[in-house]
């Protein structure tokens, strides 16, 4: 038979005044020591290992309790207990006492002996963690139920005031929570952020854990202190069967969040599609006026395209704007559904706003400068096929598209579709003395400044050289001269701007100048020859 090396301990025990190493689990028991212990071992040498163990302490203050208890060390443990000088409830560093060690198991028996020989089961550890949190956390019914017969509090508080039964809810376990309800724990009960059990189950999509709470009576629209509901965070989450669950018990569709926004827009932002269906039936049309922003924004925002079409077929306005407030919150005043796709750069979900009708032309900017500001030509070409306004420009003398642009074939896709480049010469030659004489303003940005200070500064030749196709006769004034002496382009520019241009050149842009910008868009549809749907079409005719 194995026995029971009782030297081993006592030389071990005798060493513990010496100085330690770093380990913070310093007494150790002999691998399998305990469980092959022999009853009748000499009770002078049984009593000099109690001793032992009951005084040595390793450097974060384990005893041979809380070694033997962590270990699930049964008879180790029952021999320990039965020193009058042991504390069973004595605490370590982290104040971790043998029955929360016990429970790391868990290790039942261990569990049971320290209950028995008085220890406290309402003691939490350093993190504010008790025993029958650790036993949930755990999922161990056995240990719950032996925690609870001992008295152990069902509603005692651990770190943020979370309870034993919050955690059988995020852990999903439906019979754990039946076990502590039974105890009568507190159905409702709120943490430090008023997070209830039920709202934990549905963040985390436990239907079945919630369904039980929701039959011992938890409170279905109870609210975070953030405005959440336990619906809210379902959506969020895209727990398509717990919001039926919430739904089938009345959960309300319509309470919204402190931001103001409604479970049906949470389910739009993050694209759960199933759960949009879910909701849209229940949810108030004037509660979505009131909250100043339409699904229709956040879907279009984030890219959801299934979201958008359900929502459009479900008869939400496509044109439907942010209100004031919510509008102020961004730089750029933003109002449209479709300025937010195309800020986000979503070009699918634009194209499908534009083919559902929506308008290009409602936000104090453009979402056509927006877009060519971020050089998407795919998306710039669909804002002006579906009727963007190509010449707005505030606060200059010349196209605002200008300012924004910083690709060649995308500028030419503009004056393709009408963009005025006429206006970018109409500076005096001397502009900058007249101001002067006359008092005038710089709040009107002239292009020869702006091309002066632009990044196309280096580049300016092509620029000019490109605009120069789109216009009749022009004078060029000093400071574009002085800018492209040096370029490489000055020779055809110069050409361009000294002779009269030809009379098919100039026929070209008077027909494109009656045809305007609107119907320039038609061009190719019309039922005309080839070669004068290219010269109608084509630059440097």
């Amino acid at each position: 038979m194995t026995r029971f090396s009782y030297a081993e301990y006592i030389a071990l025990f005798r060493s513990s005044d010496t100085k330690r190493n770093s380990s913070p689990q310093k007494t150790s028991l002999s691998s399998g020591g305990a469980a092959n212990r022999d009853e009748t071992d000499p009770p002078q040498v049984r009593s000099s290992v109690r001793t032992a163990h009951v005084q040595s302490a390793s450097e974060d203050d384990w005893t041979a309790l809380h070694e033997a208890a962590h270990r699930g060390q049964t008879h180790c443990v029952r021999t320990l207990l039965t020193d009058p000088g042991v504390c069973v409830d004595k605490r370590t560093l982290q104040e971790q006492t043998p029955l929360l060690l016990a429970l790391h198991g868990p290790h039942l028996e261990c569990v049971r002996s320290l209950l028995e020989a008085g220890a406290d089961p309402d003691i939490s550890n350093k993190n504010k963690e008790t025993p029958l949190y650790k036993a949930c956390e755990q999922e161990s019914i056995s240990a719950v139920k032996l925690l609870l017969a001992f008295g152990a509090a069902v509603n005692q508080r651990c770190y943020r005031g979370w309870t034993a039964l919050h955690e059988a809810a995020r852990r999903g376990n439906a019979a754990l929570c039946e076990t502590l309800l039974r105890a009568r724990a507190a159905v409702d009960a709120r943490n430090a952020d008023d997070i209830t059990p039920a709202i934990e189950a549905a963040r985390h999509g436990r239907t079945d854990a919630l369904a039980q709470l929701i039959r011992n009576g938890a409170g279905v629209n109870a609210q975070t202190c953030d405005g959440n509901t336990a619906l809210t965070e379902a959506c969020r989450h895209g727990h398509t069967e717990t919001v039926k669950l919430l739904l089938k018990h009345h959960a309300d569709a319509n309470k919204a969040t402190n931001a103001g926004l409604l479970p049906l827009h949470i389910a739009s932002q993050h694209g759960h599609d199933e759960i949009v269906s879910s909701l849209l039936p229940v949810s108030s049309r004037v509660r979505v006026r009131r909250s100043g922003i339409s699904p229709l924004h956040l879907a279009a925002e984030h890219d959801r395209r299934t979201v958008l079409s359900l929502l459009i077929e479900s008869g939400f306005d496509i044109n439907s704007k942010l209100s004031p407030e919510r509008s102020a919150g961004f730089q750029d005043r933003r109002v449209s559904v479709l300025y937010c796709a195309v800020a986000a750069r979503n070009t699918r979900a634009a194209a499908a706003l534009l083919r559902a009708g929506a308008d290009p032309n409602t936000d104090p900017c453009s979402p056509l400068l927006l877009a060519a500001r971020h050089g998407c030509l795919e998306t710039v070409a669909l804002l002006l096929e579906h009727g963007a306004h190509v010449n707005a420009s505030p606060a200059a003398g010349f196209p605002a598209l200008l300012l924004h642009t910083h690709q060649l074939d995308l500028l030419q896709c503009l004056l393709d579709h009408g963009c005025d480049a006429r206006a970018c010469f109409t500076c005096d030659t001397h502009h900058t003395h007249l101001r002067a004489r006359t008092g005038a303003t710089d709040a009107e940005l002239k292009f020869c400044d702006w091309i002066s200070s632009s990044c196309w500064r280096h580049t300016a030749g092509r620029l000019i050289d490109l605009l120069l196709d789109y216009v009749g006769n022009v004078q060029l004034c000093s400071s574009i001269r002085d800018l492209l002496l040096d370029q490489p382009e000055w020779t055809s520019i110069k050409e361009k701007t000294s002779s009269p241009r030809a009379l098919t050149h100039l026929c070209r842009l008077k027909i494109r100048e009656q045809l305007g910008p609107r119907r320039l868009r038609s061009v190719e549809s019309l039922p005309l020859p080839g070669p004068m749907l290219r010269y109608l079409s084509s630059r440097g005719l």
